[in-house]
């Protein structure tokens, strides 16, 4: 088994909103848990959940002249966890988009690219020079996550199989990863 004591697994935003039925839900983004729960009971440093945490008239929004339509809106069901996600091995909660004038795919920085939302320096108290990324979308924030953990100087690896993204073809998407330095791996790697 590979020793994951200085590693950390990075859920990202695996939220109601973002799966099926939810205001903005990714295709098949329930077909996930599985995976994922299986990767949060193995012995990570820290299991950390990222959580799209906008407030309500978020930048992001179409009724603010964003893409989206309103999702994970603070406090709101839509900006839970879903039951199915098991909470027990998650230590750590980062919460992204929380600025009203900026959005954030990365678990590491708004958009703005010089916001951080704290997660670098939560790893680096921790220890932690290896993460594993998961979640939706692929094609936008589990991409801006693990991009962002490679330029932090992370070992990075994806788990395509506990993400989904967008587009019908992750391809592209696991292509550019690769090039930038990340690691495509299976669950049953570790």
């Amino acid at each position: 088994m590979t020793d994951l004591s200085r590693s950390a697994l990075i859920l990202v935003d695996i939220q109601n909103d973002f799966l099926p039925g939810g205001a903005l839900a990714v295709p098949d983004g329930d077909s996930i848990l599985r995976a994922v729960n299986a990767l949060a009971r193995l012995p990570f440093r820290a299991v950390i959940a990222t959580q799209d945490w906008h407030p309500l008239h978020h930048c992001s929004f179409r009724t603010e002249g964003g893409p989206w339509p309103s999702h994970c809106v603070a406090g709101t069901h839509g900006a839970d966890f879903p039951d199915t996600l098991f909470p027990e091995p998650v230590t750590h909660i980062v919460r992204k988009g929380v600025l009203k004038d900026r959005d954030s795919y990365s678990g590491f920085l708004d958009n703005d690219r010089a916001t951080s939302t704290g997660l670098d320096g939560l790893l680096q108290g921790l220890g932690i020079n290896h993460v594993v990324v998961c979640g939706l979308a692929l094609d936008y924030c589990v991409m801006a996550t693990a991009l962002d953990a490679v330029g932090c100087g992370y070992q990075t690896d994806v788990i395509p199989e506990a993400c989904r993204g967008i587009a019908a073809d992750p391809k592209a998407t696991l292509e550019k990863l690769e090039k930038q330095g990340v690691l495509l791996k299976s669950v049953n790697a570790f």
